[in-house]
């Protein structure tokens, strides 16, 4: 140990040894400290996986029902502005809010994913349509558009997808991020919002970066930026996975200059926690892209490293693999990958070490199905209640114990809350009745439509007629047939009761009860679908 002599004097050299030394340890303990801040907020989420449910594409994608092994959190896509009112919400362009509830039974499925313990976002905006900031130029009505959603579906988060033409709208930008503030401010609970945008593999482009600067101007609390891996239009198939972490590596670093620029600095750790990826599974748009199932696991590992808390992939409609009719694998489907795997391999893939949620209002159940019985009021249910001794074609929708479900092919006799004899099960659960749910009015034919059935007639497919006042349609040739046949016997009938569809087409009414609002007292079928095709990318 050294000795301190009396009378010996500090020189200046040495006073500056002191002076460095004594700035170093206090340097070193702040940057301690901004490192643990820094950990710690990066880590306040558990990290979770979510993928993208295209809702109007076709098959209709059954996510109110995961099982035990499928994903529970979701990302419904998407909502655009209505063709009929620029500032009023839409799924696809093709349901207004009402029109999704009574045509997919959305509220319905959504309500029954919750009580399952799944969470979901929904997403606007999206590739092939656009966002109602696009054209509406009243504010209040963009906050009211927003918050109709929100409110509907008591949101805690909202993806906001832009890309396209809206991507170099600054003005709409603008005005998507002034009003998001204002619903983000007025929800108690509080509203993650994920901002969505197209990424090169050197990172964020100039419009992507302004729309961001566009949000953190407008003061929004922003959850992070989630960046569509994919359509990189790659030279060559091997070039394509390492443009993935590239372009990730890029954005994180873009995120913090972006902060730094607006006087609030965030750390490394935190950075990489507010930057989220979604590839599309499978072959991309691009023909030499291909998202396989070994660049997953890449991803996944990469995505662990760094300390992402999400993670999500376009979409859960294509996570399975293309049948033998498909012509072309690399061209894109919006219900197949288009690669070589088992169903759900991209799910469980991307999802490994992602135990999280998306943040949820709604109260979680854990229940399948209802939790007591209950009585069943006509007054009070959406769809007729089941009766043991009528058949239900397929696609047929009733209600039975508060709870709607749907037939998966012809039944009779069959408890929708009980297998069948033979252990199969031929209705599927969509959800609860919800709370102030009213008989849902199915559309008429007028008298006339079609010209009344004829028994010494000859019918071929396709040819319609009256009956009883019901529509019906030949499936195949037909003499002395008659239709009502089709209510009992539907599987061997040469006829089929019109689709609530089918019927509006021709009374033009509402697409409020053109789908989905099957049985009045008799069973009728509905095996009408809807032809949207939605994005084939998010």
């Amino acid at each position: 140990m050294a000795k301190w002599y009396p009378g010996r004097k500090l020189s200046w050299a040495r006073l500056s040894v002191v002076v460095v030394v004594i700035a170093g340890l206090i340097g070193g303990g702040v940057y301690a400290w901004t490192r643990v801040q820094d950990v710690a907020v990066a880590t306040e989420r558990t990290p979770w996986f979510d993928s993208y449910v295209d809702v109007t594409a076709t098959p209709t994608f059954p996510f109110e029902s995961p099982g035990e092994e499928g994903q529970k959190n979701v990302v419904l896509s998407f909502i655009v502005a209505s063709p009929d009112d620029v500032c009023s919400p839409s799924w696809g362009g093709y349901y207004g809010l009402d029109e999704a509830e009574n045509s997919l039974d959305l509220d319905r499925k959504l309500q029954r994913l919750r009580n399952l313990g799944g969470s979901a976002m929904v997403s606007f905006g999206g590739q092939a349509n656009h966002d109602i900031a696009y054209e509406c130029t009243d504010e209040a009505k963009l906050v009211e558009g927003y918050t109709s959603v929100v409110d509907r579906y008591e949101l805690a988060s909202v993806d906001m997808d832009i890309e396209g033409a809206f991507l170099s709208d600054e003005a709409g930008i603008a005005r998507q991020a002034a009003a998001i503030r204002t619903v983000q401010d007025a929800q108690k609970d509080g509203l993650d919002v994920w901002l969505t945008l197209p990424v090169a593999p050197d990172g964020l482009t100039f419009e992507g970066l302004q729309a961001i600067r566009a949000y953190l101007k407008a003061g929004v609390d922003l959850a992070g930026v989630n960046v569509m891996t994919m359509n990189y239009n790659s030279e060559k198939e091997k070039d394509f996975y390492p443009a993935v972490e590239s372009s990730l590596d890029a954005t994180q670093s873009q995120l913090r200059s972006l902060y730094q620029e607006i006087g609030a600095p965030i750390g490394e750790a935190t950075a990489w926690s507010r930057v989220s990826a979604t590839p599309m599974i499978g072959q991309n748009d691009t023909r030499k892209d291909l998202f396989t199932l070994e660049d997953a696991q890449k991803l996944s590992t990469f995505a662990d490293e760094r300390g992402m808390a999400r993670m999500s992939m376009w979409s859960l409609n294509r996570d399975q693999q293309c049948d033998a009719n498909w012509p072309d694998p690399k061209t894109v489907s919006d219900s197949c990958s288009g690669v070589t795997q088992e169903k759900g391999d991209f799910t469980k893939i991307l999802r490994e070490h992602r135990s999280g949620a998306i943040a949820q209002v709604a109260e979680e159940v854990d229940t399948d199905g209802p939790v007591e019985l209950v009585e069943d009021d006509p007054e009070t249910s959406p769809y007729p209640i089941w009766n043991e001794t009528t058949a239900y074609p397929a696609e047929t929708k009733v209600v039975w114990h508060r709870n709607v479900y749907e037939a998966k092919w012809w039944t009779e006799g069959d408890q929708p809350d009980q297998a069948a004899e033979n252990g199969s099960q031929p209705w599927r659960l969509l959800g609860p009745v919800l709370d102030g749910e009213k008989p849902i009015e199915r559309p008429k034919l007028p008298a006339g439509a079609y010209a009344d059935w004829d028994k010494t007639k000859e019918y071929r497919r396709g040819d319609r007629v009256m009956f009883d006042g019901d529509g019906y349609e030949a499936k195949w040739y037909s003499l002395g047939d008659s239709p009502d046949a089709a209510l009992v016997q539907p599987q061997d009938s040469p006829w089929r009761v019109l689709t609530d569809a089918e019927i509006a087409e021709v009374t033009g009414s509402s697409n409020e009860a053109a789908t989905g609002a099957n049985g009045s007292g008799a069973a009728v079928q509905a095996d009408a679908s809807s032809d949207t095709a939605g994005d084939a990318g998010s």
